[in-house]
């Protein structure tokens, strides 16, 4: 198993694709791991080097007490793609993921070829957080299914639920094995991201991506980072809800291959 030692943790690390190519890492939203991008794995390694791990507290990485932050997670990032010897790459991430990529490039600018957010945001609101704490009471109560029961209507659309009903209780059952004290120290590093304040001193290229059905980071915060990041581009995806990546893959990797190569020709 692919483990390296950073910051005094152990991160699970995969790459895919042509050791000589550009680098496009990916974070995982807080409930995924790396097994959550297997409908990006070979569209985005064809003619990319592609990263993906575990962040500290999450599935095959060590899971230290906390508190996390946001901060500690850009650190890690940063000293795993030294240990790889990675000066620079594409930094990419979904929800809790596009999070900790949103501090690399204010950390870590060097290091950013690009940024590549999608359903994320800088700062939470009342219903965000509301929602959130709700989530840290069923993993608080270390219950599974509970946990899912209010998890997933926020990170699928409702047509998607509707058309993927056993994938969708399929995914529910690895939340068996989710270490629920590391998970509470995740869902408290997000409520203390706020760095709205900050998204101007961004000077990176950078892709927002969101879902037009997102319920839970939805439009409205993506539209403060692609107002506050200068220059930044703003898609929304039709029809798509919180986990556009796994909802409408072709779509998500399509405009993340777009991107990535329009900077290649520079």
């Amino acid at each position: 198993m692919p483990i390296v030692q950073v910051n005094g943790v152990e991160l699970y690390f995969e790459l895919h694709g042509p050791a000589e190519a550009e680098v496009i890492v990916l974070s995982n939203g807080v409930l995924m791991s790396t097994a959550s991008w297997g409908l990006q794995k070979t569209a985005l390694s064809r003619r990319h080097r592609l990263l993906l791990y575990d962040c500290r507290g999450m599935w095959q990485s060590e899971h230290p007490a906390g508190p996390y932050s946001m901060e500690q997670h850009a650190d890690d990032l940063a000293a795993l793609l030294t240990a790889l010897g990675i000066p620079r790459a594409h930094i990419g991430g979904i929800s809790y993921g596009g999070e900790i990529s949103l501090v690399f490039a204010l950390k870590y600018p060097h290091m950013t070829r690009s940024l590549i957010v999608s359903s994320s945001v800088s700062h939470s609101e009342p219903v965000l957080k509301g929602q959130v704490d709700s989530w840290t009471a069923a993993a608080r109560k270390r219950d599974p299914r509970l946990l899912f029961e209010v998890t997933y209507p926020c990170n699928f659309s409702s047509a998607y639920i509707a058309a993927n009903q056993a994938t969708v209780q399929a995914a529910g059952d690895r939340y068996d094995r989710l270490d629920m004290d590391a998970v509470v120290e995740l869902f408290e590093c997000f409520q203390r991201l706020n760095i709205t304040a900050d998204l101007p001193h961004i000077k990176i290229p950078t892709l927002v991506m969101v879902g037009e059905q997102d319920i839970l980071k939805g439009r409205y915060y993506s539209e403060i980072l692609a107002r506050e990041i200068s220059g930044a581009e703003l898609v929304v995806v039709p029809g798509a809800g919180h986990a556009l990546c796994l909802e409408n893959p072709t779509v998500f990797n399509t405009l993340i291959l777009g991107f990535v190569e329009q900077l290649s020709d520079r």
